[in-house]
Order: structure tokens, then C-alpha cells, then sequence
């Protein structure tokens, strides 16, 4: 899931289980109506993401597919960097949201021993960088809206963890000690939670994995250990590819026991999940384990509360074909959530989702990106299932952008105008010579282009247009002889101004998103 994060400037980039216990006070989100609430907000779209700087060093299809993905709001990852660094780059990104009132998500990616060291491996080198990385974090959003998306995979894969059944897990590093790993992960997630619990208009989402994945019981144990009871939730299927109406009834079983768990005697190991009594396979049976959720809280005397209980969000950026099946008995190890082929891109992220308990489906895990060179149990360097070498985790990966696109369920719409771009620098100031078409069916009157700078570009002139500035922004319109763009209509403007010769990589046509070259 490695994602390098990036400013505008360029640069990447069970002692302790005890003081975790479960708190019987029932988890409350903060209402609708405060501000920086995921629900109901508009989310941001950042002109200057990975995937519309991927798209720079593309052309064709290659480039339309990044820049069509670029024209879709997703997540923000920071990765790496000290807590000045980190603080540095989202108090970048907070800004411009903050300027343009919308909602930006972050991903928090950074603990110690992150996947276990596997194809994301990275993260701080122990609790005290971590917990300064996130105060960093933390001080880089202060009063503004955001949403953190706090740690993917970071309660799925716990270093020397036992599951709710008592099974040792898999992830067992020799640099860790057994006897505090598991403890450390979760002071690690309790310091952040309450860290970003703490800012004004935050939300923050811990690691609820997927119902491909983790029974019920298990994941909500270990929310309620990671500080779920102060968060406003739990995001489900963090670059992964599950279904959506399969997360959404995992979802709710997960805010069930956790309610019922931290507001009676109930008690995780309890809990109804996929497995049981439903059959995973067979999702026509996943109604047997909502009845299990409606008679405990008979049995408790307890009573739904959307109000109360743990909302949670989707990450459907992958999941429009659901899963990947491997041929039968093709490769050693299928690696089924490693770039599998044929997979589509999902719902459209949104925050209005008609569920009271799903503040938004988001597109968490930037499609378009990879998962690392996948060799299914072969020695590589190619990936069998798709014949060629697949990029690092985190590269941009055209074949699979392709495929998203095509294959996307719903499908995703054309953007429907273009800009053609062409740069002169003459000194300290620069000239620009933009020709916008109208590719859609409807006629624009009037006609506005807008787009963001990167820099500190001061616009003095425009021949073809009128315009407007405000800090990075920019709105040109078209003149009075020339206010309507038709169907296959071109328009042209020239501007200049103070300032660096750089294109902007993302343009709008009446607030619709454009391609550009």
C-alpha cells in the first residue's frame, strides 16, 4: 500500500492492553452538524495528486485513463518524512481544501513494521518517532477540517499478535520482542486516535479490514483495543476489492458487537460474522447472522443507535468486478489482493450514502497505483497472471489503470472538454497560450475555465477572456463577442504573468473537469 507523498513544492517523499481495556461508555461521533463531519461534506479534489502527476509523463489512452482517475477525489497519503516534514505537507494540503471549503481525507501510514515489512514495508523506527510523526500530523491539520484514514492494515496485521480464538498469527518479526509488540501497536494507534480526536474539526477511521478477511468478533476486539470507543469509526476494504453490499452488512455487524460489547455483558468472542452462522460464500445466507445481531440486543435489552454507535466508511476505488478468482491451482500463492487483473473501478466516492451508520464511500487506495511486484509464488521478476514486470508499490500502473477504467461498475464518464497548453518563460514572467474545447453535447453560457496554480503565478493580463484571482485560483471567462462554446467549439485565450511557466495539470469547463497536453 506504499503511497510517497508529495507537497506542492515536490518533494516525496500486553502491558500496554491493559490501559486499552474496553471503556463501557458507548461511542458517540460527532453530530451532523459540526463541522469538519465526513458526512455531508464535499471532498476534496487535490489539482497537484499522484495521479495527475502520473499523467504528466503519459500520452494517449495512458494519459486520458490518469487523468480521468486525477479528476475524482481520493486520498491523501503521507508515508514517511520526519514530524516537521510531515507537518510541512498536510498543512499544504489542509490549506487548499480549507480554500476551496472541502473535505480533505489522509491517510496516516506510518507505524512501525507497517505490513509486516512485506511489499509497504517502511514506517517510523519506533513508538517515539511514531507518536512525533503524528503529533506532526496532528499540528499540520490545527483547527481545519480533515478526515483521517488512520493506518491501513494496522489492526489486520498486528507484529506477534493472537487472535480472539488464540491462534498465534503469522507476522511474527525476529527485530520485535513477543512479549511488547502487540502492546506497542496498540499505544501506537491509542496516541493517534487521541491526537487527532483532540483537533477541532477532525474525524478520524481505524483499520476494520474486510469481510474477506477477519471475523467479526476478532476485528471488533481489536477496534475496541485501538481506541474506537474516542474515533468516529472504522474504514472496511482499504485497497482491497470486496464487494460493497458485503461491507455494508459487515459493517454494521462490526458497530453491533462493538456496541453491544462495550455496553453490556456482551463480549466480542460473541459475535455473529461471515462465518458463522452465514456461510462466507454464499451471501444469500448473511441474513442468518443479522438475526444473531437482533436477538443480542433482545437478549441485552440494548437498542440500535446510529447516533451512538461506531460509523465507518468504504473504500470503493477497486470493487466494482468484487474479487479476484485465481485459476485453480495455477500459481503457488494466487496473492489474490496483489494487482489481480480484470478489476474495475467502484462507486464514485461520495458522502451521502442513505445509511445512517456509512459516513462516505471513499476512494481510500489511489486507483491507478500499485500494489507492488506481485510474483504469486514464482521466483518473478514478471507477474504470471498478467506476463509482464509489475511497478513498485505506490508506481503508477497504466495496465491496471486501463483495466479500472474499462471495467468500472458503475461506469465512469468521459471527461468532456479539453485544454491544450503551450508555456513561455521570458524572464521572470511567463505567457500562456490555452485553446479549450467543448467535447461534450450541451453549450457553456457563459464559458468559464478555472484551475489552480502550483506556485505563487500572479496573473496580469488575459487576451480572450476576463478574469479573477484569488491566491493559487484562477477563473478566466469568455468576452462578450465570443460567451457561449457549443458542442466541438474551441475557444482561445492568452494570459500573462508573474511568475514560472508551469501548466496546471488539472483544468475546469464550467466546473466540469477537463483533459489537457
Amino acid at each position: 500500500m506504499t503511497h510517497l507523498f508529495r507537497t506542492r513544492a515536490r518533494w516525496a517523499a500486553l502491558a500496554a492492553v491493559g490501559v486499552v481495556a474496553a471503556s463501557l461508555t458507548a461511542i458517540a461521533p460527532a453530530s451532523a452538524a459540526e463541522p469538519g463531519d465526513l458526512a455531508g461534506s464535499d471532498l476534496y479534489l487535490n489539482p497537484y495528486s499522484t495521479t495527475l502527476e502520473a499523467a504528466q509523463s503519459l500520452s494517449g489512452q495512458a494519459r486520458a485513463d490518469a487523468q480521468l482517475l486525477g479528476s475524482i477525489p481520493s486520498a491523501n497519503w503521507f508515508t514517511s518524512g520526519t514530524a516537521a516534514e510531515v507537518q510541512v505537507a498536510v498543512d499544504e494540503v489542509v490549506s487548499d481544501a480549507a480554500a476551496k471549503g472541502q473535505m480533505p481525507v489522509l491517510v496516516a501510514y506510518n507505524l512501525p513494521f507497517r505490513d509486516c515489512a512485506q511489499y509497504s514495508a517502511g514506517g517510523a523506527a519506533d513508538t517515539a518517532e511514531y507518536n512525533a510523526w503524528i503529533d506532526g500530523f496532528a499540528a499540520g491539520i490545527g483547527d481545519r477540517a480533515a478526515t483521517i484514514i488512520l493506518e491501513p492494515d494496522g489492526l489486520g496485521i498486528i507484529p506477534w499478535n493472537t487472535d480472539i480464538n488464540g491462534n498465534a498469527e503469522w507476522c511474527q518479526p525476529a527485530e520485535l520482542d513477543p512479549a511488547t509488540a502487540v502492546g506497542n501497536r496498540y499505544a501506537q494507534l491509542n496516541h493517534a486516535v487521541d491526537a487527532f480526536a483532540a483537533l477541532a474539526a477532525t474525524s478520524v477511521y481505524l483499520d476494520g479490514t474486510h469481510s474477506g478477511w477477519l471475523g467479526v468478533g476478532d476485528i471488533s476486539n481489536r477496534l475496541i483495543l485501538g481506541g474506537v470507543a474516542k474515533a468516529d469509526g472504522f474504514f472496511l476494504n482499504a485497497s482491497n476489492y470486496v464487494q460493497t453490499e458485503r461491507l455494508q452488512k459487515y459493517g454494521q455487524w462490526i458497530s453491533d458487537c462493538v456496541y453491544l460489547s462495550q455496553n453490556s455483558w456482551w463480549e466480542p468472542s460473541y459475535c455473529g460474522s461471515q462465518y458463522y452462522p452465514a456461510n462466507p460464500d454464499d451471501f444469500s445466507t448473511w441474513g442468518l447472522t443479522d438475526a444473531t445481531y437482533d436477538k443480542a440486543f433482545a437478549d441485552t435489552g440494548l437498542t440500535r443507535d446510529p447516533a451512538v454507535q461506531a460509523h465507518f466508511v468504504i473504500d470503493t476505488s477497486r470493487n466494482g468486478q468484487g474479487p479476484w478468482t485465481a485459476p485453480a491451482g495455477a500459481y503457488p500463492d494466487p496473492e489474490v489482493w496483489c494487482n489481480p487483473p480484470g478489476r474495475g473501478a467502484g462507486e464514485v466516492p461520495s458522502t451521502t450514502t442513505g445509511n445512517a451508520l456509512i459516513d462516505a464511500y471513499l476512494w481510500i487506495k489511489v486507483p491507478g497505483e500499485s500494489d507492488g511486484k506481485c510474483y504469486r509464488g514464482t521466483g518473478g521478476p514478471l507477474d504470471p497472471a498478467r506476463g509482464i514486470e509489475d511497478p513498485a508499490a505506490g508506481q503508477w500502473f497504466p495496465e491496471q489503470a486501463r483495466e479500472l477504467v474499462a471495467l468500472s461498475n458503475p461506469p465512469l464518464t468521459p471527461l468532456t472538454c479539453h485544454v491544450k497548453v503551450k508555456d513561455t518563460q521570458i524572464g521572470s514572467r511567463f505567457v500562456s497560450a490555452l485553446v479549450v474545447q467543448n467535447n461534450g453535447t450541451t453549450t457553456t453560457d457563459p464559458w468559464t475555465l478555472s484551475w489552480s496554480f502550483e506556485g505563487d503565478q500572479k496573473v496580469t493580463r488575459v487576451v480572450g477572456g476576463s478574469y479573477s484571482q484569488t491566491g493559487a485560483d484562477l477563473t478566466v471567462t469568455g468576452t462578450k463577442l465570443l460567451p457561449k462554446l457549443a458542442p466541438g467549439k474551441k475557444a482561445a485565450v492568452v494570459l500573462t504573468g508573474k511568475g514560472a511557466a508551469d501548466a496546471p495539470w488539472l483544468f475546469f469547463l464550467n466546473g466540469e473537469p477537463c483533459t489537457s497536453s
